[in-house]
């Protein structure tokens, strides 16, 4: 099979990477200090296209693919991709993913992170506790001369020793002025398999926890994702660089050490 073909970016673009980058987390956490019981994940998302056309960016989710809306915000059992709308609101005890992506000078800034709802059930705040740490833990085995497979076996070691499993559905991917390209990172894996990273690569890195099985059903909408056992989950990305001597995170957002944040946190 033909190997994807991976482009390595220039100090140039990484810095337009990062500028795209820590605007995004910028509007992430503008975003986590609306959350509360009562709020509708449509009021977010037009909070969200507000603040970005006032900062001079463009929502790429919107209208990719068809896609309708300017974020995802994703609810208890959605893993991904769910669809902001003036039905869903926010209720005592939800946890909730919000994944923004923004266009700045052409590139791409990429994250999402969890945030409470009120106080969440013990179960939920440890899915989130763990799927926080499978990100970092993902993110420390990047250094030049890795492989791909390094950082999913990091993550998927981590959140089966704690009882959750690992969505192999979606992954992590290339990033830069396109919004997705190679390589994919799967959150899954074995150690020393798969390419070998290089100064210069960008891509993301969003593990999906699940409180049970890993498998995926998509909904009649064609976008939302949730688990098939109906059971939580939960996710975390950053989009980073492979540097010389490790990675940078090219979306840093304030709280780096905060595993999610509730209104008073934020």
């Amino acid at each position: 099979m033909e190997k994807e073909i991976i482009t390595l970016l220039s100090q140039r673009e990484i810095d337009k990477m990062r500028t795209a980058g820590h605007l995004a987390a910028k509007l992430l956490h503008h975003l986590g200090t609306l959350i509360r019981p009562g709020v509708s994940t449509l009021e977010l998302d037009t909070e969200a296209e507000r603040w970005t056309q006032a900062h001079g960016a463009k929502s790429a989710p919107l209208g990719y693919k068809g896609y309708p809306k300017s974020i995802c915000t994703s609810i208890n059992e959605v893993i991904c991709h769910g669809i902001p709308s003036a039905k869903q609101v926010l209720k005592e005890g939800d946890i909730i993913n919000i994944d923004v992506t923004l266009i700045v000078d052409g590139y791409h800034g990429d994250t999402s992170r969890m945030f409470f709802v009120g106080e969440p059930s013990p179960l939920a705040r440890r899915l989130v506790e763990v799927t926080d740490e499978c990100r970092r833990r993902g993110i420390a085995a990047v250094k030049p001369g890795a492989r791909v497979g390094d950082i999913g076996a990091a993550i998927q070691e981590y959140a089966e020793a704690q009882g959750f499993s690992v969505v192999r559905d979606f992954v992590g991917h290339g990033i830069s002025n396109v919004f997705h390209t190679a390589p994919q990172i799967p959150h899954y894996g074995e150690r020393g398999r798969g390419r070998k990273l290089r100064p210069g690569m960008v891509f993301t890195i969003e593990p999906m926890i699940n409180e049970g099985t890993y498998e995926v059903e998509v909904l009649a909408d064609g976008w939302t994702a949730v688990t098939k056992d109906r059971k939580l989950s939960a996710q975390c990305e950053h989009t980073i660089a492979v540097t010389d001597n490790g990675v940078e995170i090219l979306t840093p957002y304030p709280g780096e050490d905060e595993v999610a944040l509730s209104p008073d946190a934020a």
